[in-house]
C-alpha cells in the first residue's frame, strides 16, 4: 500500500510500485517510474522521463531527473535510469541525458549522494560510490564502482574515475583518475598571523593585541620549533590570559597545527 500525502503532486503518467511514500509538497513528474519501496520526503522532486529501481530515498529539496544543464538541449526526450537503494540527500541534483551524449544518464545501486552534490547529463555512475557534500560532475563523466569523490571536488567533463579511487576534498579533477588510487591536491593552507582587525572589532585593547602578536611571532616567524616557542611564551608572555589560551589550544591539538 502506498502512502501519498494529499499535498503531493503526482503526474497521472507516473508509475508507482508497491509501498512507495511521497511526502508533502513532493513532485513526481511525467513519465516517472518509482520502484517498490521508494521514498520521496517532503519537497523532493523527481522529473521524467526517469526510472528508479527499488528502495531509493530522495530527501527534501533534492531534484532527481531535472533537465540537462546544456545549451544544446532543446527539450528532446531524454531520460534518467537509476538502480536500487540509493540515497539522494538534501539539495543534491541529478540531470537527465542529452541527445549528443546518448540521451540517458545512468546511476547504479547503493550510492550515497550527499547534500549539494551534482551529477550532470550523460554521466555513468556505478555501484557503491560516495559523493561527499558539494562533489560535482560535469557532463559525460564515468564513475566506476566503489569510488569516493570528496567534498567540493569538481570533475571535468568526459573524465573517468576508476573503481575504488579516492579523491580528497577540494581536489580539482581534469584528467582520468586511475582505479585503486588516492588523489589529493597540494595542501597550501598556512597561517599568516593574527586577525588583528577582528580582535579590535571584538573590543580587544591594543595591549592585548600586542601580546597576541608577540606570541604569534614566536610561533610562526622565529627559528624555534613549536615546543620551544611555547616555552618562550610561558617565560615572556604568561601575564596575558590570551596567550595562555593560545598555549593551551596548541598543546591540546590532536590533528597538528596550521602554521
Amino acid at each position: 500500500m502506498n502512502n501519498i500525502d494529499a499535498r503531493a503532486i503526482v503526474s497521472p503518467s507516473a508509475k508507482l510500485g508497491a509501498n512507495v511514500t511521497v511526502g508533502a509538497y513532493a513532485v513526481v513528474g511525467d513519465e516517472v517510474e518509482l520502484g517498490d519501496g521508494c521514498r520521496l520526503d517532503h519537497h523532493a522532486v523527481v522529473q521524467g522521463p526517469a526510472r528508479l529501481g527499488q528502495k531509493n530515498h530522495v530527501y527534501p529539496f533534492a531534484v532527481v531527473g531535472g533537465d540537462p544543464q546544456d545549451l544544446t538541449y532543446q527539450g528532446e526526450r531524454v531520460s534518467l535510469e537509476i538502480g536500487d537503494e540509493n540515497e539522494f540527500r538534501e539539495f543534491s541534483s541529478v540531470n537527465r541525458g542529452t541527445v549528443k551524449g546518448g540521451a540517458v544518464t545512468r546511476v547504479g545501486s547503493h550510492n550515497l549522494i550527499m547534500s549539494y552534490a551534482h551529477i550532470a547529463h550523460d554521466c555513468l555512475v556505478g555501484d557503491h560510490t560516495i559523493f561527499v557534500n558539494g562533489a560535482t560532475l560535469a557532463g559525460h563523466v564515468t564513475v566506476e564502482d566503489h569510488a569516493q569523490i570528496g567534498a567540493f571536488c569538481p570533475v571535468h567533463q568526459f573524465c573517468r574515475i576508476g573503481k575504488y579511487a579516492y579523491i580528497a576534498a577540494h581536489t580539482v579533477i581534469t584528467q582520468d583518475v586511475p582505479p585503486f588510487s588516492k588523489i589529493v591536491a597540494p595542501r597550501g593552507t598556512r597561517c599568516y598571523g593574527v586577525n588583528s582587525v577582528g580582535l579590535e572589532r571584538g573590543g580587544f585593547s591594543a595591549a592585548r593585541v600586542e601580546a597576541i602578536e608577540k606570541a604569534y611571532r614566536l610561533l610562526l616567524r622565529s627559528k624555534l620549533n613549536t615546543t620551544q616557542a611555547l616555552e618562550k611564551m610561558r617565560g615572556t608572555l604568561s601575564h596575558s590570559e590570551d596567550v595562555l589560551t593560545l598555549i593551551r589550544f596548541v598543546e591540546s591539538a590532536e590533528r597538528g597545527l596550521t602554521k
